[in-house]
């Protein structure tokens, strides 16, 4: 602060200074306080006079007195305006990012010496015009109609993107999991304002916001590795950060050889998959990250992976294989409301010209079912069915007589339990969506 003081030609006092950040008990971190800690000492020691009484300043300085770019300007713009605050002063590649919060004055702050002219009148800063980008589809670089073959996975698809269920893909090495896992966000629903609003927040938090799209328009997609750690996963860290449960939040989140992930992280998914938001509790406080994701797992039948293939012959003993299926848990499995085979593609389709159908047409009968969905649930902070409570399914998923017989003679045969009983209701209640039936 002092060398940005001295090289914008401003006098930084020799006298002592103290400089109180309130409240003491909230872990500072990182430079968005250089702005506001010089505007002070220029508003003390009188070298600017401002009525800052409802405005908020945030930015890095440089040595040479230029505002530098901070993450989480989303959320602190938001937090501001939550505290009537009128105004917001920003660094300018900030500017955008600020300006997406409906009744907030943005101030693009250039440099230390900018800001200076703007306090004494002779060179004001104009507030940021926000101008959203138009509203053209976003191109996804998978599209249904590149996968030849899997009509019935397809479908699977499908569904899930209409009802936001999790997903467990199963099948040789080779067979399409991870290019279909691909293409459902081009399937998938166009996000609303709201949505957008939010997922931006949390790239903004984490630092992962391009600096040329303040508005994150289209839905996540994250493929982690499996030997990602257990913060780079859940979140966390020293100060607790957002990891890819919550950076797939609206979106998918793409699990591939999911066995190959540690039993831990596996484990670790259960509870943000049923309660969409994760705490992470640190000495320095807890934090809650929304996590709302549609989980899509891809997994091969064994460790050769050509366990049960009709063509090519299997090298696992039988206990290699089930010690292979067994380190995903029940608990886990019970939570993924379908599983599918996905089986090798014959050559005759494999070599057919012809394409199949594109995202475009399914995304607008998924569109048509999340429509059903978002009238169904007006007035409650549910988007789709997968999100549905024991409430709201005892309310919007009654089954007829011929029904309620097979799901019995299924309960009892299959040994399913109440979270299977009550995912197959909601899993059923997408299919009528879809079909457009009540």
């Amino acid at each position: 602060v002092r060398a940005a003081l001295v090289n914008s030609n401003l006098v930084h006092p020799s006298a002592r200074l103290t400089v109180n950040l309130a409240p003491a008990d909230l872990r500072k971190e990182g430079p968005a306080y250089d702005l506001p800690i010089a505007v002070g000492i220029l508003l003390a020691t009188q070298q600017v006079s401002a009525d800052l009484s409802d405005a908020g300043l945030v930015g890095e300085l440089s040595l040479d007195g230029q505002v530098r770019t901070v993450t989480g300007v989303l959320p602190m713009a938001v937090a501001a305006k939550e505290r009537g605050m009128a105004t917001l002063y920003v660094p300018l590649a900030n500017a955008a990012e600020a300006a997406l919060v409906h009744g907030l004055e943005v101030i693009p702050v250039a440099s230390l010496a900018s800001l200076v002219g703007h306090f004494h009148g002779y060179a004001p800063i104009p507030p940021y015009e926000h101008s959203l980008m138009d509203d053209e589809p976003p191109v996804y670089p998978v599209d249904f109609s590149d996968v030849k073959g899997q009509e019935h996975v397809k479908r699977a698809l499908e569904v899930a993107s209409a009802g936001g269920h999790n997903v467990l893909m199963g099948g040789p090495p080779g067979a399409g999991k991870t290019l279909l896992a691909r293409a459902v966000p081009s399937i998938l629903p166009r996000m609303t304002f709201e949505e957008s609003l939010t997922v931006t927040k949390i790239y903004s938090v984490a630092g992962q916001l391009p600096p040329d799209i303040p508005l994150i328009r289209h839905r996540p997609y994250r493929a982690p590795h499996h030997t990602i750690s257990f913060a780079g996963l859940v979140g966390g860290g020293k100060i607790p950060g957002p990891g890819e449960i919550s950076l797939a939040h609206r979106g998918v989140l793409f699990l591939d050889e999911l066995p190959e992930f540690g039993t831990r992280l596996l484990e670790m998914l259960r509870q943000p998959m049923e309660d969409k938001q994760l705490t992470i509790a640190r000495s320095a406080g807890s934090l809650t990250f929304p996590c709302n994701f549609m989980l899509i797992g891809a997994m091969n039948p064994c460790p050769c992976g050509w366990y049960g293939d009709p063509v090519r012959e299997c090298t696992c003993t039988h206990s290699m294989v089930s010690r292979y299926q067994k380190r995903i848990s029940g608990p886990l499995l019970d939570r993924i409301d379908i599983h599918m085979e996905v089986p090798r593609v014959k050559y005759e389709k494999l070599s057919d010209e012809r394409l199949g159908e594109p995202s475009s047409a399914i995304q607008a009968r998924v569109e048509a079912a999340r429509e059903r969905q978002r009238q169904r649930f007006e007035g409650t902070p549910l988007l789709s069915n997968a999100d549905m409570g024991p409430a709201e399914v005892r309310e919007f998923c009654p089954v007829d007589g011929a029904g309620n017989s097979l799901l019995q003679a299924a309960m009892q045969q299959l040994h399913m339990s109440a979270r299977a009983y009550h995912r197959i209701l909601k899993l059923a209640r997408t299919i009528a969506d879809l079909a457009g039936s009540e």
